[in-house]
């Protein structure tokens, strides 16, 4: 069955939008990876300064795949316009395992 990773960032408030405005600056760089099955940046509601990005992929092999080739190209890059590489909008980052042991299919609206 599949496996879940979960980054978990720690964004200051007034990092907030730079963070959310750089993820959908790469909307859809993940979901032509193989394996991978799903993506949710989570923004926290109340009394945390904590996002949650929930990925999902077919099996551990896939993720390291991801993780070693595209995600490294793109963590690496420079500022774009010859510029320096943009500081993190995250303060901290810690990386969640699991494996999926029990799921119901999505209700279609």
């Amino acid at each position: 069955m599949s496996i879940v990773k979960i980054n978990v960032l720690t964004v200051p408030e007034e990092q907030r939008e730079v963070l959310e405005k750089r993820f959908a600056a790469r909307a859809g760089a993940v979901e032509g990876s193989d394996g991978f099955e799903w993506f949710e940046l989570l923004r926290p509601v109340e009394g945390t300064d904590t996002y949650l990005v929930y990925t999902r992929w077919r099996d551990e092999e896939s993720f390291q795949a991801w993780l070693e080739g595209p995600m490294r190209a793109a963590h690496q890059g420079g500022g774009g316009n010859g510029g320096e590489k943009p500081k993190p909008a995250a303060t901290g980052s810690t990386l969640w395992s699991f494996e999926v042991v029990q799921q119901t299919e999505p209700k279609n609206a």
